[in-house]
């Protein structure tokens, strides 16, 4: 059984509904801060805090747990900037107090969601998994401080893993079942089709002076359902016993916000209104992914390689959103 920690979430409930359609059997905590009990289907869920170390317990006390797939973490680069303590204690204590429960119910398999912002500003395009890990934002710095705990408690304690670096996640399960849904919203796709739907007035743009060709920033957009599908290639690897391994997941395809937001009025065919306002901390200008790595080693493919498409799976869920 798969224990998945922030399975009500945006990832996390995709993730589970996949490995749900491959017949897996899984229990899902999440403490609901950020994730939606609406978004739980088809799986138990308990409410609960990875920092909670009796919650813990119960839970790997209660179910015949072999893995964790471990999604629980804060993720937005401004508000780890505004307030890094809250990035610490969640994304670091809370994976440690995690880890240290896994070690002591003898759970050896885990697969961490990490993250492209664990290099910072790119020294080299397309990044690839070699590339030095020098984060530019407090949510940077405590994925890099997870990665190097796995290591460290591989070492120490035989726990393997799997590390998923991710690009830009986006767009929504095709059958409209979960999608995106935050409070407030900080993700630009959804932020641009609110626009478009006309529940919020305009999209600003975060810094218009970047070296780019239109001086907007740069990122790689992944669909939801290709970065789900990579958590359960990794899964298979650690039970056919492979050794621990870090993987990026991404399209290798970079786009502009100003390139997102016209490619929005293309797939709703609604014009967007902007407002351009000054750069945000802690954003590099461009981040795009080299995911050779997965396509050799975990023989992983996106199906959704066009922006248009990703957008429309998104459109169709902000048009019907159930939570």
């Amino acid at each position: 059984m798969i224990l998945v920690t922030g399975g009500a979430g945006y990832i996390g409930s995709h993730y589970v509904l996949h490995e749900r359609a491959r017949g897996a059997e899984l229990v899902i905590l999440d403490n609901l801060s950020r994730g939606h009990e609406g978004a739980v289907i088809d799986a138990p869920l308990v409410v609960g805090d990875i920092g909670d170390r009796t919650a813990l317990d119960d839970v790997f006390g209660r179910y015949s747990i072999d893995a964790v797939v471990h999604f629980a973490a804060f993720a937005y680069v401004g508000e780890s900037v505004e307030q890094p303590g809250r990035y610490y204690r969640n994304n670091v204590a809370g994976t440690l107090t995690l880890l240290e429960a896994m070690r002591d119910h003898g759970v050896r398999r885990f697969v961490l969601s990490s993250t492209c912002a664990t290099y910072g500003s790119p020294q080299y395009l397309p990044i690839d998994e070699r590339h030095p890990q020098v984060p530019i934002n407090p949510y940077g710095e405590t994925k890099v401080m997870c990665e190097r705990m796995l290591a460290a408690f591989e070492r120490a304690h035989g726990i393997k893993h799997v590390v998923l670096r991710y690009f830009n996640a986006a767009g929504a399960d095709p059958e409209g079942r979960v999608g995106e849904s935050h409070d407030p919203e900080p993700h630009l796709i959804p932020i641009v089709l609110q626009a478009a739907m006309g529940t919020r007035e305009a999209v600003g743009i975060l810094g218009t002076d970047y070296d780019t060709a239109d001086g907007t920033c740069i990122r790689d957009y992944i669909h939801v359902v290709d970065l789900v599908a990579a958590h359960s290639l990794a899964l298979d690897r650690l039970r056919a016993d492979a050794p621990s391994a870090v993987f990026n997941l991404g399209t290798e395809t970079g786009s502009s916000v100003r390139e997102v937001i016209g490619a929005c009025e293309r797939v709703t065919g609604r014009t967007i209104r902007t407002v351009e306002s000054p750069r945000r901390p802690g954003d590099p200008a461009r981040l795009v992914a080299s995911a050779a790595r997965a396509r050799n080693e975990l023989g992983w493919q996106p199906k959704f390689t066009r922006l248009d498409d990703i957008l429309a799976t998104a459109w169709q869920w902000e048009q019907k959103k159930r939570y």
